[in-house]
Parts: C-alpha cells; structure tokens; sequence
C-alpha cells in the first residue's frame, strides 16, 4: 500500500512507541507481576515482542478478512478508481485497509451484506464511499445519538451534504429535515430505530430515493445478542417499502449464532459475511486480582500515562471513583446518562481534548467516540458480557500503539454478577404484580387503556408499591416484549422558556453581551408566542444558527433565567409507557418462552461466559475472546497477563521461604497490603493467609489499613 492507507482512522501527530509502564520489578513468579506493564518500553525496547513492531497496526495485514460467501477479490475495476478517488477526495487516503474494499464491491453489486469489524476497524467508509457514488440517498439506521451528530458534522465538514433525526428536536424540525431528505439532494440520512415506525416518518420515506440501507449496531436486531433492541425488528417492514435497495448490516460484536440471525431478521436473499480478525495486536488484556481496587485503580494510573477510561456499573460509583482521582492529583471527569446533555457535552470534550484525563463512566459513555490515543481502559466492575466488555475495552489503542485493557476483580465480584439474574429476570408472579400494580398508579379498569400514554416516574412508582427500580426496571422491559405495553425509558422532554418580561421591557435592556443579545434576537425570530406561554426550544438548533457552542447557550439561556429576563426549563428524559393492548386480568399474563425462559437462558450463559474469562489464569486472553466470536486463531498473543505468568513461570517457593521474604520486605518499611501484593511472589489468595498467620502470632500489626513489623521482631 502507498500513501495513507488507514482509512477512516486518525494518527495523532508525533505519536511514538514510547509507553510509560510499570516498573518490572515484582519478582516473575508472582501472577499479577508488573512486566505486564514493562518497564523497558519507556522507551523503544531491544527486544520487541514479535506481536508489538516498530510500527504496529491495529489489526495486521495478514487478517484483511474472510468472505464467508462472496469470491475472493477480483482484478480492479473502473469502479474500483472511482471509490479510491472518492476515499483520497473526502478523507485524504490513498488506498483502503482491512475488508473495507471487499464490502464495498459486494454492496456496489447490489448485494445484502454484513460486516464484522471490530471497533476502530473503519466501519463508516464502507458505506459512506459507496453511497457518494451511487445516485440518490444512504439511509443509516443507528441507535447511538453521539455517533450520529459526530458523523454528520465530520460528513458536513467534507462538503458531503447530511441530516439526522434524533430524540428531542421539535415536530416542525422533524418535518423541515423529511422534506429537505425528499428534495435537497442529500446523500446521508441518518435516524434511531425507534423513527422507523412513525407514520409520517413512513410516509415521507416512499417519497425519498434510497440507494442504501445501512444499520449500524446490527447485533442489536437479535434476541441472540447482548443488546437486543425491539425497535430493530422494523427495519424488515422498511425494507419492503423500498424493493431492491440493499442493506449493509455492521457490527463489532457478534457470536456465529447472532450472524445468521442479523441476515434472518433483515430478510438476506443469501448469507453473505466478510470478517475482519478481531484480534488486537498492540491491546494487553489483563485480569488483576485485588482486595483494594481503588488502591490497585490509583497504583495502574500512576505507572501507565495517557488517556483512559474506568468503566464502572452504578452512576454513584462513578463520582465516587471520579472524586478518588481527583484527590490523589489525577484530572477525572464522571458521565453517566442521568446527566443532562450540557453536562455530558461539555464533559465529553474535556476529555477528548486531554483537558481531562481520565474518565469514569457507566457504559453509557464511549459508542461513537472518536478519541484514537486511549492508553488504558479499566473494568472497576464485572460486565455481564462478554460482548459488552470486548466492545468497552477495544476503546483503547486505536491509535495502533500499545494500550492496555483491565478488569479489577475480586472474589466479591463473582456473587455480584450472578445477582444481575434475578434483577433481569424477576419471577414471573412478580413481573405480573409489576403489572397490576402499574394498574392502580394508573387508576386503569380492565378493558381500558388501549394506545393510553403515561408518563412514569419510577421513583414514586417504587415508593408507593415497595419496590425496588432494577426488577421494576427490567419487569416492565419483559411486558413490552411480551407484547403488553411499550415502556421507553429514555424519551426527552424537550427544553422549554417564556420571557418573564414585556416585549418594550426587553428593548430597554442594557449591558448585554453580543453572545446574549444575539440569542435573543434568534429566539424572537425562530420561535412564536414566549411573551404570553412556555415554548418548546431546540439548543442544538441554536447552537448551530448563531456559531456558539451548545454549552455556551445553555449557560447563557441559565443565566438569563437567573436574572429573571426569561423563566428557563432544561431538557430532560422522562420514561414513558404507552399500552399496546387494552388492561387485562393479571392471571391472563402471558410469558412466552422466547421472551423470558429462552432469553434468562442464554443470559446466564453470557454471565457465566465473563466469569469463565475472569477466573482463568492459564489460557491465553486473545485466544479465549477470539473463540468466543467463533475465530479460529493458533498462537497466543504474548502479551496478555496469561501469557507473561507462562513465560515467565518459575518453581514455586516453600511457605517459609515466602514467610522470610514477607518479614523481610516488612521491615524495610511499612506497608498496605496492595503494596505487599505487588512486592512479593505469590498469589492473593496465599498471601492473605499467610498475612493472617502472622497478625495472629503478633508478629504482624495491621492497623489503619497499613502492615507493620512489631518492634520486637525488627
């Protein structure tokens, strides 16, 4: 290849192999030993793991990718020039990389098909190039808002004309985007999955010229797959709107099992896969066993610079993590999707612009973000999948150099884990008095309800009936797949203002900044009726109309409201339920065994799956997750922790030998039991017992969290 040849990535400039670690000093035979963060590559090592060249790439040439039905590639083409013109035209690069050209030749055929690569692997050429030359429209299908409103401004940015429709823009908005869809000569239109069974949504569609469909996330059409999404099912019926127009499906995480049935669900005339390796050459996968996560969290963070991204399971535990850092002098940001959208804007680029550091997130944050140098990605908490976390931690290293992904587990975390069935999968008797109790906050007699919508405020729902939100949660998440009700979680309930001022008041005002003065006038202007009642307001929108940042006009519309020119309501995302059959009798609650028995099986299996992966010491990581996506792969990767135990394994020290050392190691200093884990050559579970023997015969102190040598044995 010649020129730029990774296509749809950014290299940040001046980017080199040097990688700060931790020091190599554990002694080998110790398990969780620092060489997994090796001190040597501080620098450009002498001796480079075959797995790690001068110039690593994500994913090596050798795993361009398999068809699994089509050719293998034929001689270039005419249309082979005009998509590498388009690539150097609009991206800069000389020629594709991966399964990229592969892809793009089937769907230029006119055939279904669907693409496995794996995060970072440059989905998004492979349908935005073919669609630039074809006639007419790319319509995308994408449940992740972020990725959309960044793909459409980078598209924008190109010159390639592009729209979304996403949760919280106004009715007339929606309208306005569907005409310009329908006449402006768009190429890209992208929508959630939820759009797509809108009447006006389906009405304005028969009106467009489609020349693709592209749904992104695929593996979320199947009840198979870690993140199945009802809403996907509906792309089959807008298929059958647009006959001949075919679908390109695009996943990083999919089983055998989801892969044939994304191509089922989608209506595929054949199967037809191309398969990009997932493996990750310059990614170190990493399992360490600790009592003290936070000092272990604080110990990887010190050693290994550059971004990174602690996941974390509750939104509590993300400001608490984020608070820990930030004392310990390490710049920490928290999100979760209880915050509003602002905050999660501005949050967002703090830390993709290094401003800060580190990012402490449930998994909500990192679907669409485009931050190539994450150095480290750390599991604080268990994922229940093995889908999830391969998606989570291929965030890091997307640059090609060396990255690190690692999960802190402990033997608490394996009793956690295994509670996430029940508060998933709640006893049927228990999601049908969910039900009826929905019934009495509702106030709904029997036969009523039918296409009823409510707003529901899980909190009171909970207060008033002795739940608890999770099973509520996941209660009423079976009910809608059973057919009973639809509860959306996540709709917005677009921001609102009315001047509290008269319109001759408003004239008057001095002092205003230009920034503020040119909101107004632009709120005067776009919207009807703020004098006399609240009116909905879109600050995407307003962003956009006067060159400000969407920050900057929420801080200026709060600011006006605090000096009580206008009365300002922020957006925010209130649950709904709407009943898609009419009450019935409690008794008549029906489960199907697709919808729950089928289903908590094969979430068990996922469960069981992580735990497998958490819990092994032997194998080596690459290799388990690349078998678990159905990839055959004979050689270890080298690096993971697994690999560095078996390379460097030695014989095993006697107990007194390794009483000895502890004793010795004590009285050169005090310390934590984190520290002791990290200095001497045995396993948490030995070390623990052994520290136990020792406090017991006093020749050990522990107190205040810290290992002390008594006196007398000093």
């Amino acid at each position: 290849m010649s020129g730029r040849t990774r296509a749809d990535e950014k290299c940040p400039e001046g980017s080199s192999e040097k990688d700060q670690g931790i020091p190599e000093k554990r002694p080998r035979c110790f398990r969780e030993k620092t060489t997994v963060f090796p001190e040597k590559d501080r620098g450009v090592s002498e001796k480079r793991p075959r797995c790690f060249p001068e110039k690593t790439a994500v994913f090596s040439e050798k795993d361009r990718g398999v068809s699994e039905s089509a050719p293998a590639s034929s001689p270039d083409t005419p249309a082979d020039d005009l998509y590498r013109g388009l690539l150097k035209q609009y991206w800069g690069y000389d020629s594709f990389r991966g399964i990229q050209e592969d892809i793009i030749r089937s769907i230029a055929s006119g055939r279904d098909t669907l693409g496995l690569m794996p995060t970072g692997g440059g989905k998004s050429v492979t349908f935005q190039v073919p669609a630039l030359a074809r006639e007419g429209m790319c319509l995308v299908v994408t449940p992740l808002i972020a990725l959309m409103k960044d793909q459409v401004q980078n598209l924008r940015a190109r010159g390639i004309r592009a729209l979304c429709i996403h949760a919280g823009m106004e009715r007339q908005e929606i309208v306005t985007t569907l005409e310009n869809a329908i006449f402006g000569h768009y190429k890209f239109l992208y929508v959630s999955p939820e759009r797509l069974d809108t009447d006006i949504f389906r009405t304005k569609l028969r009106r467009m010229h489609i020349s693709l469909i592209t749904v992104d996330e695929s593996h979320c059409i199947s009840q198979w797959g870690y993140d199945f999404r009802p809403a996907y099912l509906k792309i089959a019926e807008v298929r059958a709107l647009l006959p001949g127009v075919p679908v390109l499906a695009l996943t990083a995480t999919a089983t055998p099992q989801v892969v044939d049935d994304i191509q089922q669900k989608l209506g595929f005339a054949q199967p037809n896969v191309f398969r990009m390796s997932f493996e990750r050459q310059n990614l170190a996968y990493i399992v360490r066993r600790t009592n003290d996560k936070s000092e272990e969290l604080l110990h990887i963070l010190h050693r290994v610079q550059g971004s990174a991204i602690v996941y974390a399971r509750s939104r509590r535990r993300t400001k608490d993590v984020a608070e820990l850092l930030a004392a310990q002098g390490i710049t920490a940001d928290y999100y979760h999707a209880g915050l509003d959208d602002a905050t999660k804007d501005l949050r967002q680029h703090r830390w993709q612009t290094g401003e800060s550091r580190v990012m402490v997130a449930t998994n909500a944050f990192g679907m669409g973000i485009d931050k190539p140098d994450v150095r480290l990605v750390i599991h604080i908490d268990l994922p229940d999948s093995i889908e999830a976390y391969f998606q989570e931690a291929g965030r890091a290293g997307r640059d090609g150099q060396k990255a690190y992904a690692v999960i802190l587990y402990n033997s608490a975390d394996k009793a956690t884990l295994k509670r996430r069935i029940p508060d998933t999968f709640p006893d049927p008797d228990y999601i049908r008095q969910v039900y009826e109790h929905l019934q009495y906050y509702y106030q709904m007699a029997l036969g009523d309800g039918l296409d009823c919508v409510r707003e529901f405020n899980i909190e009171d729902f909970c207060r008033k009936f002795h739940h608890f939100p999770v099973p509520v949660d996941s209660a009423l998440r079976i009910l809608t797949l059973a057919g009973y009700l639809e509860y959306t979680d996540e709709q917005d309930n677009a921001s609102r203002l009315v001047f509290t001022i008269q319109r001759d008041e408003l004239y008057r005002l001095r002092g205003l900044d230009n920034d503020t003065d040119r909101l107004i006038h632009l709120l005067l202007r776009s919207y009807t009726g703020l004098f006399t009642d609240y009116a909905f307001i879109n600050e995407d929108l307003l962003a956009t109309r006067t060159g400000l940042t969407r920050r900057r006009v929420y801080e200026l519309l709060l600011h006006l409201s605090q000096i009580h020119i206008i009365s300002y309501i922020p957006r925010k995302k209130i649950p709904h339920i709407r009943y898609t059959r009419a009450r019935v009798e409690t008794s008549q609650i029906h489960l199907p065994p697709d919808v729950y028995d089928e289903r908590k099986k094969r979430y068990e299996a996922r469960i069981n799956a992580m735990l497998d992966y958490a819990d092994n010491d032997t194998l080596c990581r690459s290799r388990l997750l690349l078998r678990y996506f159905g990839e055959k792969n004979e050689h270890d990767c080298g690096h993971c922790d697994t690999c560095l135990e078996s390379r460097g394994q030695q014989p095993s020290p006697s107990p007194e030998e390794i009483r000895q050392t502890l004793l010795q190691t004590l009285e050169k200093s005090p310390m934590t039991p984190a520290q002791v884990s990290h200095a001497i050559p045995i396993k948490q579970e030995t070390l623990a017992d052994l520290l136990h023997e020792l406090i017991e015969e006093r020749c050990v102190t522990y107190e205040n969290g810290i290992l002390n040598l008594r006196r007398e044995n000093k």
